[in-house]
């Protein structure tokens, strides 16, 4: 068996601890042993997983990888801790609010000889792959991808571009790579809003 800690329990994180304690059967999570869940409050257990410390879960030998769900900007810090300590990794996209920080925290996973895996899970949804047969072959002239959410707090998400930058990378993944030709960003902080707004170019304009 595989020693599973998952660090964070939000939306993301309860999944993770839903989904470790009952695996899909003959799938390869049933060889994946949830030790415990790591979190800043104070809960106890959540679904019979007991919450465990940070150093506790760093220390143990049992523990192999770690399962990273929390906000965007402890994203770095955490996987390096996990990595010093020997274990794998696996974060929810973002890794880091930097790529040079994503370029060191892949190279510092080498050195250790441990897998740093970042997941994207919305890539792997049935209505994402039917989007992607749709465009398949065909060549994009113009088009909009427009999302609302509630205000972020950017002291944990990041800059707001953070905040979209999973949907962002469908459009990478479904047209290849995009040059930035203008941002603009609009606040109203009376209203508690905030919109930004960008336009990309595809490599063929």
């Amino acid at each position: 068996m595989f020693g599973i800690v998952v660090v964070g329990v939000g939306i993301a994180g309860l999944a993770r601890i839903r989904d470790l304690m009952n695996p899909v059967p003959s799938s390869p999570s049933e060889h994946l042993k949830l030790f415990g869940f790591v979190s800043r409050r104070s809960f106890g257990n959540i679904n019979e997983a007991k919450q465990i410390s940070l150093e506790d879960a760093l220390r143990n030998k049992d523990i192999h990888a770690a399962f990273i769900s929390t906000e965007n900007r402890s994203h770095e810090e955490t996987i390096r801790m996990f990595l010093e300590a020997g274990k794998h990794v696996l974060v929810e996209y973002p890794m880091a609010l930097s790529a040079k920080a994503a370029h060191e925290l892949w190279e510092m996973a080498e050195q250790k000889g441990k897998v740093l895996h970042v997941e994207h899970i919305e890539l792997l949804t049935e209505e994402y792959k039917q989007l992607k047969k749709e465009v398949a072959g065909k060549d994009l002239v113009k088009g909009t991808l427009h999302f609302t959410g509630s205000v972020l707090d950017e002291n944990k998400s990041g800059f707001p571009a953070f905040s979209g930058i999973a949907r962002l990378t469908w459009l990478i993944d479904l047209f290849g790579d995009l040059t930035v030709t203008s941002a603009t960003r609009e606040k109203q902080k009376d209203k508690n809003y905030s919109r930004m707004t960008v336009h990309f170019q595809t490599a063929n304009k």
